[in-house]
C-alpha cells in the first residue's frame, strides 16, 4: 500500500506541474530551467548530506563511461525540461500530454534501434497504432505534434542513458546537474546583465517559487524511488499514464485548449496502442526483457 501512495505522489505531482509553472508566466523558460537547474543540484546535495551518499556518488564521478553517459542524459533532460515548460507558458499543455503518453513506445522503439532488442508481435502492433495515431494528430492539428515528438524522443533517450548508465536515481540527476551548473549559472548572469532576470527582481513570491523548484523537482523523484522499490514493475508502468492523463484534463480545462475531432481519433488509437501494450507486459512480466523494463521511468 504504501509503494503505490509513494507512486501517487510522484505521477500526481509531475502531473500538475503545469499549474505551478503557470505561476511563473512572467519567468522566461530558459530562465525557469536555469534555476530549476542550480536549486535541484542545491537539494540533491543537502540530501545526500542527510542519507551519507558521498560515497556512492563519488564512484559515480570516478567512472568515465557512466560519467560521459550522465553528460548526454544532462544535455536530453535539458531539452526535455526547457520544452516542457515552454509548452505550458505557449498553451500547449495537451501536446506535452502527447509526448507523455507515446513515451513508452518512444522507449521501446529506441531500445530496438540502440540496444538491438527484439519486440514482440503484439509490441510491434502497439508501436504502429501509435505511429498512426501520431500521423492522425497531425493531420487534424494541420502541423506536426512538435512539442509531443521532442518531448517523447528527448525523455525516451533519457531513460535509455539512464538505463545504460546504470546509477541510483538520486546520484544520477546530482551529476547531471552538477553538469549543467556552469551553463545554468551563464544564462542566469546573461539575463541579469540584460535587465530580465525575475529572481528578485518581480518580487519575494516568484523568488519563492524559483528557490522551490529544486524541492520540486526532487520531491516526486524520491517518492518515485519509494514506489518502484517497493512494486512491481508492471504495476508502474500502468500508473504512470497518470501524469500524461493530468496533463490532457488540464490542458483541456485549466488551459482551455481545443482539441479537433482528428486528435481525439489520434488520441484514441495511441490509448488501444497503449492498452495493447501494457497487456502484452503483463501477459510477460514474468519473462521480461529489456523493452519492457524500459517503459518505466521517471518524468524529471
Amino acid at each position: 500500500m504504501l509503494g503505490f501512495v509513494y507512486a501517487l505522489i510522484a505521477y500526481g505531482l509531475w502531473g500538475v506541474f503545469p499549474l505551478y509553472f503557470a505561476i511563473l508566466d512572467t519567468v522566461s523558460p530558459a530562465e525557469i530551467v536555469a534555476h530549476r537547474i542550480i536549486w535541484s543540484f542545491v537539494f540533491l546535495i543537502v540530501v545526500i548530506g542527510i542519507g551519507r551518499g558521498w560515497r556512492r556518488l563519488g564512484s559515480v564521478l570516478k567512472n568515465r563511461r557512466t560519467l560521459g553517459i550522465l553528460v548526454l542524459a544532462a544535455i536530453a533532460i535539458t531539452v526535455n525540461w526547457t520544452t516542457y515548460v515552454y509548452s505550458v507558458s505557449t498553451d500547449q499543455v495537451v501536446d506535452a500530454s502527447l509526448g507523455y503518453f507515446i513515451n513508452p513506445l518512444v522507449s521501446v522503439a529506441l531500445s530496438v534501434v540502440i540496444l538491438k532488442e527484439s519486440l514482440r508481435r503484439w509490441q510491434w502492433g502497439a508501436v504502429g497504432i501509435a505511429a498512426g495515431g501520431v500521423v492522425v494528430i497531425a493531420i487534424g492539428a494541420a502541423a506536426l505534434p512538435a512539442i509531443g515528438l521532442i518531448l517523447a524522443f528527448s525523455f525516451g533517450s533519457y531513460g535509455l542513458l539512464k538505463k545504460m548508465a546504470g546509477v541510483d536515481a538520486i546520484s544520477g540527476l546530482t551529476v547531471e546537474t552538477m553538469v549543467l551548473f556552469p551553463v545554468a549559472a551563464v544564462v542566469l548572469a546573461v539575463a541579469e546583465v540584460q535587465g530580465s532576470a525575475a529572481f528578485v527582481v518581480d518580487g519575494v513570491g516568484i523568488t519563492i517559487l524559483l528557490l522551490l523548484l529544486g524541492p520540486i523537482t526532487a520531491i516526486p523523484l524520491l517518492a518515485y524511488v519509494g514506489g518502484a522499490n517497493r512494486l512491481p514493475l508492471s504495476t508502474l508502468g500502468i500508473m504512470q499514464y497518470a501524469t500524461p492523463t493530468i496533463l490532457l484534463i488540464l490542458g483541456i480545462t485549466y488551459f482551455a485548449e481545443t482539441v479537433t475531432g482528428l486528435e481525439w481519433i489520434g488520441f484514441a488509437l495511441i490509448w488501444a496502442a497503449l492498452a495493447l501494450f501494457s497487456v502484452d507486459a503483463l501477459r510477460h512480466r514474468r519473462r521480461p526483457n529489456r523493452a519492457d523494463a524500459l517503459e518505466i521511468g521517471q518524468i524529471a
